[in-house]
């Protein structure tokens, strides 16, 4: 059978950089091909390049696409080939779809310009779209804007408007990445599913190796730029060659944590916390949402809490709401170091707030870019600190830079000349120059490569052992909280229905949702 793409002998180079080197792979019609690889290894580029969407890049090589060769085509020719043959679904939808525009109008508009049909025949096709991409409510739906919709619905919206010409090739970039595991495993069953029907072949972007091995028929390996290894699914996570490969595959997150001091004082402690919005119905009136609803917790010194749930749980609520950061109304007590933070002002709690840091779940959006490294991390220290000579805040800065593993030659460099890694490396030494007994991890490592991952995890569990540190961890990846976690909290719908020590909740669950989403984080690693 002729390949359907077939890649020979790409380079990509950004003026004098090269990030792809005279790579070359080829797709048969209906076949799921995968690469993989780290940030930074020339993968996403490389499927860019099936479509021209790179910016200011020199090509060499060439890419056949039913035997014409994409880089000799026109532009105009391309946006034929863009949508119709070839479609792609990108990594995040918040910032690939249009926020001003409807769901429907964003999938219409892809209809009518490239198929011979009028506004009432491609809001039709529009809605069956939706409906066959498992959207509930799909004529509503697409009358809804981005931000309206769950980011599940948001990736199935993507996939509905990147099928609707039905492309021969499909290209997935890292489409399930920052998901909740039971809608990962839907995106993933949906993504089978209408490959099988439309015959289509697949090339899917991902450091996800649990979902490369569930989904891909073959895989390539790219480090560096190079493809160093190509093979049948089965046949690579059975006997990887190279040694990279190697590492990619023994990457999982090892538990590193030390046990909790038995007689460890308790750092937070919360009781009957509730979190409420007033959310519009109608043009008067409004009623209560109960996004948190009647939590307890007990959180120690040197000890981790990690709170897992799918989106719209209430497990960042309630995060934010125990560090008083929530703008939602919040009620019951909340307890720090036995001061009792939820009654005091916002002025009495100022003093405090070194001691109760966050780690966001993306660094490149929460580090300012027109700020250096020294000016980011020591910025809380200039606030609370203003005491402290600027030599004195320079020497802590560069102390906190090198126990998370970087050095003080970065001192003036910027957030984008970083690696995602580092750049969460950077977001922990902003939090831990301050010396705080609290740190709130939202997602710290969910949009991270399988290998610095598990870096990040190493160093949080080695400043923890070495301060003291107490954790609240905030995933929705289980092998995380399994590598973290002394306790758990399992939140559903703004409740906690399941807790205790992380062995007995993530070994033996009680309550029938706990079991499902163990189920679904199972059947993702295709355990």
């Amino acid at each position: 059978m002729s390949a359907l793409l077939e890649v020979k002998n790409l380079s990509i180079r950004f003026g004098a950089s090269t990030v792809v080197d005279d790579i070359s792979f080829s797709i048969a019609p209906g076949e799921k091909f995968a690469l993989v690889g780290e940030s930074g290894s020339g993968k996403s580029v490389s499927s860019l390049a099936v479509l021209r969407l790179n910016q200011n890049v020199e090509y060499g090589g060439s890419i056949l696409f039913k035997g014409d060769d994409i880089l000799q085509k026109s532009e105009r020719a391309m946006q034929e080939v863009r949508g119709k043959d070839v479609a792609m679904i990108f990594q995040e939808p918040m910032t690939a779809l249009n926020p001003l525009f409807t769901i429907g109008n964003q999938i219409a508009e892809v209809l009518m310009q490239h198929e011979a049909i009028n506004a009432r025949q491609a809001a039709q096709r529009t809605i069956a779209l939706l409906a066959k991409t498992g959207i509930p409510e799909p004529e509503r739906r697409a009358l809804s804007y981005p931000h309206q919709l769950s980011g599940g619905q948001r990736q199935r919206a993507m996939i509905a408007m990147a099928l609707a010409c039905k492309p021969r090739l499909l290209i997935a970039d890292e489409p399930t990445t920052a998901l909740d595991v039971t809608i990962q495993v839907q995106i993933l069953e949906l993504l089978n599913q209408l490959q099988r029907d439309e015959n289509m072949a697949v090339l899917i972007i991902s450091h996800d190796l649990n979902l490369v091995r569930h989904f891909a028929d073959r895989v390539g390996v790219m480090e560096k730029g190079k493809l160093i290894e190509t093979a049948a699914t089965q046949e690579l996570f059975a006997n990887p060659q190279q040694p990279y490969t190697r590492k990619l595959l023994a990457s999982k997150p090892q538990r590193a944590v030390a046990d909790v001091v038995p007689d460890a004082p308790p750092v937070l402690r919360a009781e009957g916390l509730r979190c409420t919005y007033k959310i519009k119905q109608g043009w008067f009136r409004k009623r209560l949402f109960a996004a948190v609803d009647g939590v307890d917790l007990q959180l120690r010194k040197g000890e981790t809490l990690g709170i897992v749930g799918e989106s719209g749980s209430g497990k960042s609520t309630l995060g934010m709401a125990l560090l008083r950061l929530s703008p939602a109304e919040v009620a019951g007590r909340i307890d720090f170091d036995g001061a009792r933070i939820s009654e005091m002002s916002s002025k009495a709690l100022r003093p405090l707030r070194a001691r109760m840091q966050v780690v966001f779940q993306d660094p490149y959006a929460s580090l300012s870019p027109r700020r250096t490294v020294e000016q980011i991390v020591g910025e809380g220290l200039a606030l609370h600190h203003p005491e402290l000579s600027a030599q004195r805040q320079r020497e802590m800065v560069i102390g906190a830079l090198q126990e998370v593993g970087l050095s003080a030659a970065m001192l003036g460099r910027y957030p984008h000349e970083f690696s995602g890694g580092q750049r969460q490396r950077i977001a922990i030494a902003r939090a831990v120059v301050l010396q705080p007994e609290l740190l709130l991890l939202d997602e710290p490592t969910s949009a991270l490569d399988v290998t610095v991952q598990q870096q990040v995890l190493l160093l949080l569990a080695d400043l923890q052992r070495k301060h003291g540190l107490a954790y609240l961890f905030i995933t929705h990846d289980l092998a995380v909280v399994r590598a973290m976690a002394h306790q758990v909290l399992v939140m559903k719908d703004g409740k906690v229905v399941e807790s205790g020590a992380a062995e007995t909740v993530l070994q033996h669950p009680q309550h029938a949702y706990t079991q499902r989403l163990l189920a679904a984080a199972s059947y993702a690693a295709d355990v």
